[in-house]
């Protein structure tokens, strides 16, 4: 339940019964219907709620809005609400202070939906797929992999507890340009291994790593040394697949010790052996959206782009200065390019899975990407201007000491998932990466590494270790949590209690904003002010020693708190540690 939600809508209904009394009694015109918003002030030293009814009203009935605020007030009757009393402020805000009642339907729910508490139904009935990661298969993933990795995981889990049927999934791109040179760098390394390096030139724009090294070690291992007597394309798909069947599944490997799992592994080879991709170029040619040009077939992708900003209502000249270019679909050589397949990839979520929405976690570089997918999908009749969503992320500086950290003290290489996990705990990874995508960040490996107030992440995790470690204590000495039923809640009225208890009410509108922007940072930010007011209780509001009722209350309180940091924990895929 979502009881931010709740107060609001009694508030409505409340001053609706205020204006049928008022206006039955002559008080205020008959016949208009009351409406207007209620917001939470930024200062609640005057209110808990803020409804501006009374001003939304002035027209309808004529009427000054603070008389029409002082007139619904004078109605308002307030008995068995969650209110104590309303006042009004300014030109005609009124002004609703919480009672004991609210506060002890928050600790309630709290108890009734345990692991589930903070869900809501926001997004029910929309079936959803988040891709993301998407490394190509040829490397180790990097930073922005590690980044990306976290982005689409808590934004699926926060999409699944808003009420959104969620499907994880990493596209695997085995097939095309890229695993050519794959193909091409393991052949030359394993001719060096063969030959000598120096009889073999290694293409200088093939992949360079140790890892191909040990893959081309590797094949020759499994294989043996008779290769260099087969065709170029037979032996480039034989140690493509031997490359896939290293690479995939050490990257899955390297993700689950990342704490992200996927519902599907999908292969854009799938889509050109199925005749998928050929099928999808020749449905847009079908729609006349392509054209033909020294053998090749391009999409129409400046028509597309420039039609839809006409309806926008661009001149044309202003479109003419952005220099939209149009797209390669099938080269003349008769293969289709990654952008075709992209096309179909997108096509075969939206109209042959039939998901809602199709939400990709990509790098900034993809940028120009965006606008012509969206567009080819609208092309296709798709509307991929609103069931695709990109949410863009930017660019990841490690730093240690101030520095700016480019290599693994381990490998001497560039910094790996796998190296930084090996530095770096796996939730203090999870916890910073947790960042505003829209934002350049810095990983500060020093912070992560911290054991103090200093390091969030620690903060957080220490407030729940905390609260256990006194439940523990207390259960010793035969003091158990209470039910909610077997506490007096209205006790709970110290300055400290009572702003833990708005905290803890927030986590279903938190996680409702958050889905709706794609920010699961959101939920960093809300669980680390839950933490500080826990701390500020516990110092202010003894349990231990306090009259036996009140301590019954503080320690449910505190039982609510734990649960409500778990579940905001779980969400972004953090432990909540028990002891530290």
């Amino acid at each position: 339940m979502n009881l931010i939600d709740e107060a609001k809508r009694q508030i409505g209904t409340l001053l609706q019964k205020a204006y049928e009394s008022a206006a039955a009694d002559g008080s205020l015109p008959a016949g208009a219907v009351l409406s207007g918003t209620v917001e939470i002030p930024k200062d609640t030293a005057n209110g808990d709620y803020a409804a501006n009814h009374a001003m939304t009203a002035a027209r309808a009935l004529r009427c000054p809005p603070r008389k029409i605020g002082e007139t619904l007030l004078a109605h308002l009757d307030l008995d068995g609400s969650y209110f104590d009393s309303a006042e009004i402020a300014g030109p005609g805000f009124l002004n609703f202070r919480l009672g004991c009642r609210w506060y002890g339907e928050v600790l309630r729910a709290i108890c009734a939906g345990g692991a589930d508490y903070g869900r809501t139904d926001a997004l029910r009935g929309q079936k959803i797929m988040v891709e993301f990661v998407s490394a190509n298969p040829t490397g180790p993933m990097h930073m922005g992999n590690a980044r990306g990795g976290v982005l689409g995981d808590a934004l699926a889990e926060l999409l699944s507890r808003a009420g959104a049927e969620v499907w994880r999934e990493f596209y695997v791109n085995d097939a095309g340009n890229q695993i050519e040179k794959f193909a091409t760098s393991i052949d030359a390394r394993y001719q060096q291994l063969l030959l000598g390096e120096d009889q073999v030139a290694f293409p200088e724009d093939g992949y360079h790593g140790d890892d191909i090294r040990a893959l081309a070690e590797g094949f020759r291992a499994a294989f043996g040394d008779g290769w260099l007597d087969k065709p170029v394309e037979e032996r480039h798909v034989a140690m493509a697949k031997y490359g896939l069947s290293v690479n995939l599944p050490k990257m899955k490997a390297d993700l689950a010790r990342y704490g992200i799992e996927y519902d599907e592994w999908f292969l854009e080879s799938a889509l050109h052996s199925s005749g998928f991709v050929a099928d999808s170029v020749a449905k847009l040619t079908e729609l006349g959206w392509t054209y033909e040009k020294d053998g090749a077939v391009w999409l129409a992708t400046s028509r597309i782009l420039g039609d839809k900003l006409l309806a926008q209502g661009k001149k044309p000249e202003q479109i003419e200065k952005l220099g939209l270019k149009d797209d390669v679909l099938r080269r003349a050589n008769g293969f289709y390019t990654y952008f075709a397949a992209d096309i179909a990839y997108h096509r075969n979520k939206l109209d042959v899975r039939g998901f809602d929405k199709a939400i990709n976690v990509w790098g900034a570089d993809h940028h120009g990407h965006v606008a012509r997918l969206k567009g080819a999908l609208d092309a296709l009749g798709l509307d991929g201007e609103h069931r695709l969503d990109i949410v863009l992320m930017q660019l990841v500086r490690l730093v240690r000491d101030g520095e700016v950290v480019r290599m693994s003290k381990r490998t001497g290489k560039a910094i790996s998932l796998s190296d930084l996990l090996d530095e770096v705990p796996v939730d203090a990874a999870r916890w910073f990466f947790n960042s505003k995508p829209e934002s350049q960040m810095d990983f500060d490996l020093g912070l992560a590494l911290r054991q103090d107030s200093e390091n969030p992440v620690y903060y957080v995790q220490y407030a729940h270790a905390r609260i256990c470690t006194m439940l523990r204590a207390l259960s010793e000495e035969g003091m158990a949590v209470p039910a909610p039923a077997d506490a007096d809640l209205g006790l709970l009225t110290e300055p400290r209690e009572i702003e833990l208890v708005k905290q803890l009410s927030l986590l279903p509108e938190e996680i409702r904003l958050a889905a709706r922007d794609y920010n699961p940072a959101r939920i960093g930010s809300y669980v680390t002010e839950l933490a500080a007011r826990f701390h500020r209780f516990y110092t202010e509001c003894r349990i231990k020693g306090a009259d036996t009722e009140l301590a019954k209350s503080r320690l449910l309180l505190a039982d609510c708190t734990r649960r409500v940091i778990e579940n905001s924990l779980d969400i972004l895929g953090v432990t909540a540690p028990e002891r530290m």
